[in-house]
């Protein structure tokens, strides 16, 4: 199975937020921190939840700063 993966970047004290807020969805992607000084985080997503975490990221960037360091 292909996976995307997707890199950005948070405020570090948003990490635990996002990890709450992701283990909520169950399985729409899998979180592993970069960074943790800088919020640096790496997604991995099947291409079949894509549509779903950019639903996700968008409205937590209603929240939070998120930076986009890499395309999903």
């Amino acid at each position: 199975m292909d996976t995307i993966n997707l890199l950005i970047q948070i405020p570090p004290h948003e990490i635990a937020y996002l990890t709450f807020i992701l283990e909520s969805y169950e399985g729409v992607a899998t979180m592993r921190t970069i960074d943790p000084k800088k919020g640096t985080i790496e997604l991995a997503v099947s291409p079949h939840q894509r549509e779903e975490i950019k639903e996700i990221l968008k409205s937590l960037a209603d929240e939070f700063p998120i930076r986009y360091l890499s395309n999903l």
